[in-house]
C-alpha cells in the first residue's frame, strides 16, 4: 500500500470513528437498502381513492398488482407506526399489522389472509422512493374482520369505532363497483374519458390564436445541447431540425392528454412542411399557457441536474417527475 492509500485508509477510518452510532446505523441502513431495492417492482401508476371521508393510496406496479399503501391501511384503522409496526417488517418479527394484533381478532382471519397480510408487497414508487403496500383485493377482507367481529360480539368497547369504519369502507367500495360495472357494461366508461379528455383540452386550447410571447427561455436550449452533447453556438442560436421532436416529447407530450395532437390539428404547415406558427401560440392565457411555463421550469431544473452528454439518464429522470400522458386519461373512480 502506498502512503497516499494509507492516508487514504487512515482519513477513511476517522470519519467513520466521527460518526455517531445512530448515524453508522442509518448508512448502513442505507446501502442494505440500495442493494435489495434494485429488483423490486415499480409503481406505473399512483393516486388515491375516497372512501367515506377517507383518502386511501394507492398504486398500479408494472406487473398490473393493484396495491394500497400499508401506510394508508394503518391509517384507516387508527393504527400508528411505532416499533410494532416496522417490528413486523424484519424476520422473525410479529406477522400481522398493528390494527389487527389483538388476540380477538385471531379467530376472524383466515389462513390466506394471515399469510397475506405477513407478507406486505415491496415495491418502489414513482419518485424511487421506496414503499410497502398490500394487494387491493385485501380491503374488504380486513374490513371483514372487524365486521365478523362485531357481529359475533367480540369486539372490545374501544374497537368498536374500527368496526364502524370498517362499515364505512365497505360501502364506499361497494358504491365505486356498481359505478364501474355500470360504465363498462353500457360502455360509458369509454364515453367518460372522451368527455373528460373533451373538457381538458377545451380549457387548454385557445380559441383564437394569441400574439407571440417570448416563452422557451435560453437556458432551456442552452442544457438541451448541453445534456445532448453538442456545442451551444454563441452567435446565434441555429437549433437542429430534430429538437422541434425532443420538444414535443419532452414537454407537450407531458403537459396534458391529447394537448400536442390537438395543437398540431389547429396548427396547419406550409408549402415547406413547416408549421405556421409556434404551437404555443395556440394555448389559452388561462390555463394552458401558466401550465406550460410550470413545466418548463421544471424540465429545466431536471436539465441542470443531468450530467453531460446524457439525455438518456435525463429522460429516465423526467418519467419520474413529468411522465408522459400520451392517450392515458386516469379518471377519478369516486366520479
Amino acid at each position: 500500500m502506498t502512503k497516499r492509500d494509507e492516508s487514504k485508509a487512515k482519513g477513511g477510518q476517522a470519519r467513520a470513528e466521527a460518526l455517531t452510532p445512530k448515524r453508522r446505523t442509518e448508512i448502513a441502513q442505507i446501502a442494505a437498502t440500495a442493494r435489495w431495492s434494485k429488483d423490486l417492482p415499480q409503481a406505473t401508476h399512483e393516486s388515491s381513492i375516497t372512501l367515506g371521508d377517507l383518502e386511501v393510496e394507492c398504486a398500479v406496479l408494472e406487473d398490473g398488482t393493484r396495491v394500497i399503501s400499508e401506510r394508508a391501511m394503518t391509517r384507516a384503522f387508527g393504527g400508528k407506526r411505532g416499533g410494532s409496526h416496522w417490528k413486523r417488517l424484519k424476520a422473525g418479527g410479529a406477522t400481522l399489522p398493528v390494527y389487527l394484533s389483538a388476540k380477538n381478532y385471531s379467530q376472524f382471519i383466515s389462513e390466506d389472509v394471515s399469510k397475506a397480510l405477513a407478507n406486505p408487497i415491496r415495491y418502489k414508487t414513482s419518485r424511487g422512493q421506496l414503499a410497502n403496500g398490500l394487494d387491493a383485493k385485501l380491503l374488504p377482507e380486513v374490513c371483514n374482520v372487524f365486521l365478523k367481529a362485531r357481529d359475533a360480539k367480540e369486539l372490545h368497547p374501544s374497537q368498536v369505532t374500527l368496526a364502524t369504519q370498517a362499515d364505512i369502507i365497505m360501502r364506499g367500495l361497494a358504491a365505486v363497483g356498481i359505478i364501474a360495472l355500470i360504465d363498462e357494461a353500457t360502455g360509458y366508461q369509454a364515453d367518460r374519458a372522451v368527455d373528460a379528455l373533451a373538457k381538458i383540452l377545451e380549457q387548454f386550447i385557445a380559441k383564437e390564436l394569441r400574439p407571440w410571447v417570448h416563452t422557451f427561455p435560453d437556458v432551456f436550449y442552452r442544457e438541451l445541447f448541453r445534456i445532448r452533447g453538442l456545442e451551444f453556438p454563441q452567435d446565434k442560436v441555429s437549433r437542429p431540425k430534430y429538437f422541434g421532436h425532443l420538444t414535443n416529447d419532452i414537454i407537450y407530450e407531458r403537459l396534458a392528454p391529447g394537448v400536442l395532437a390537438e395543437l398540431k390539428n389547429k396548427t396547419p404547415k406550409d408549402d415547406s412542411g413547416r408549421r405556421k406558427h409556434h404551437l404555443h401560440r395556440r394555448l389559452s392565457a388561462e390555463l394552458g399557457h401558466p401550465k406550460l411555463v410550470a413545466h418548463l421550469e421544471a424540465v429545466i431544473a431536471v436539465m441542470k441536474l443531468s450530467d453531460d452528454d446524457d439525455y438518456k439518464g435525463f429522460i429516465k429522470n423526467l418519467d419520474r417527475v413529468k411522465p408522459r400522458y400520451k392517450d392515458t386519461l386516469q379518471l377519478p373512480l369516486s366520479d
